[in-house]
């Protein structure tokens, strides 16, 4: 089945004991016909996604939205990755950082934003149906929902449980 092949029925994500780190990360035309001064940044988004997606730098899955305010979703296994991903300077990362730090910072042309969200088991839950894997589906188990796993508090409480028999059964 390809990545992108629609799974028929109902699917969630399940995460292992160590969570997931959500990225939230993007940029804003805030003076869209000043292409000059917001084109290199578009031009290093696109270099650190192909960058990742061909190294195994702890980036599980990638989401791009196109609009005035484009916006990657990235799922990574650990903060420890993320970070060393974005303090590595051979990573095109740094590149783009130091130039829009020069080139734009401070006239306002371009705004940029990152968040960052540790997703721990029991502490979130999602609900894919005739979809794709996709999101937290996507970087995580993707497990067909059952009777146990019917409603969200179910499937919350289900990685709950989970994390704290793993926790007392060494």
């Amino acid at each position: 089945m390809s990545e992108n092949a629609v799974r028929n029925g109902r699917y969630t994500a399940e995460l292992d004991d160590e969570g997931i780190v959500v990225l939230l990360i993007g940029m804003r035309f805030n003076r869209w016909w000043r292409m000059d001064k917001w084109w290199f940044v578009v031009a290093g988004m696109y270099r650190m996604v192909q960058y990742l997606r061909q190294a195994d730098d702890g980036l599980l899955n990638t989401h791009v939205w196109v609009g005035r305010t484009p916006l990657l979703v990235q799922y990574w296994r650990s903060l420890d990755e993320l970070n060393a991903f974005a303090a590595d300077p051979h990573a095109p990362h740094a590149r783009t950082w130091r130039d829009f730090n020069r080139r734009v910072a401070g006239d306002g042309t371009v705004g940029i934003f990152h968040e960052t969200y540790r997703i721990v088991p029991g502490q979130s839950e999602a609900m894919y149906v005739n979809m794709p894997r996709f999101g937290l589906g996507g970087a995580a188990r993707s497990v067909a929902v059952d009777a146990t796993r019917h409603t969200a508090r179910q499937r919350m409480d289900r990685q709950r449980r989970s994390v704290r028999t793993d926790i007392s059964n060494p």
